[in-house]
């Protein structure tokens, strides 16, 4: 056999296995010392294999932790209450948020019409990546009236949650006035962050939440990775 397709090999034993029930969804491979060990080859080799299946989806790698695979698709409802945490909870899995930005800007025109603010209004930005046992489901982009929140931007990075950081900035409750979902593919830099190959598909939703008194209080746009999440409409 050329050595140039003993990657592949590799990478089609262990898809087999896979696919046999070996290693289910969420169970970490042996390391790569251990497949070059089993395999007779060196690291590079094996990384090749890990690579390209990691490339379809079927694998992540988890930083510090190793490679593992790919659990089924997280059900994620579309309702007037939607809360991350809550949902991924519900499924058994843990969630968490790692915030990639926190700043205080001028509104675009998008975002003035969306939050009802006069243009070059000031607005609170946050962006980030929510994950499920350490895995990103989805980036995202969420932005605020920085009027009458002063604070928000120190709760948010205090403890990651939006629901808390408003409810410490007296907004106790809110709800999602409207939703718009597209399909898209993946650019680089959102690619790299969600761990995916460019072009993968994405599920981009767009959506406006209300506190009590019906005014805008959060836009916020989400890129799902199309194959670990399935949304779903609630008749809310």
């Amino acid at each position: 056999m050329p050595r140039a397709s003993i990657w592949k090999s590799i990478a089609d034993t262990l898809l087999a296995e896979i696919g046999e029930g070996h290693y289910r969804p969420g169970d970490r491979l042996p390391t790569e010392a251990q497949l070059a060990v089993r395999f007779g080859v060196n690291r590079h080799t094996v990384r090749h294999a890990l690579a390209s299946l990691t490339e379809t989806g079927l694998l992540h790698a988890r930083r510090g932790a190793g490679v593992f695979v790919a659990s089924e698709p997280q059900t994620y409802p579309l309702g007037r209450r939607v809360r991350f945490h809550q949902n991924v909870a519900a499924s058994g899995r843990t969630p968490s948020r790692q915030v990639l930005r926190l700043e205080t800007r001028t509104c675009d025109k998008r975002e003035a019409e969306a939050l009802r603010l006069t243009e070059g209004a000031q607005v609170h930005v946050m962006e980030g990546l929510s994950l499920a046992d350490g895995v990103a489901l989805a980036a995202f982009r969420s932005v605020f009236p920085a009027a009458g929140l002063p604070g928000l931007l120190a709760e948010l990075d205090r403890n990651g949650s939006v629901t808390a950081a408003l409810a410490a900035c007296g907004v106790a409750d809110y709800t999602r006035a409207s939703t718009r979902l597209t399909a898209v593919a993946a650019r680089a830099t959102l690619a790299l962050q969600l761990r995916l190959p460019e072009g993968a598909p994405i599920l981009r939703s767009v959506a406006i939440n209300h506190d009590a008194a019906g005014q805008p209080i959060e836009y916020g746009t989400t890129w799902f990775a199309g194959d670990r999440v399935e949304l779903t409409v609630t008749p809310e």
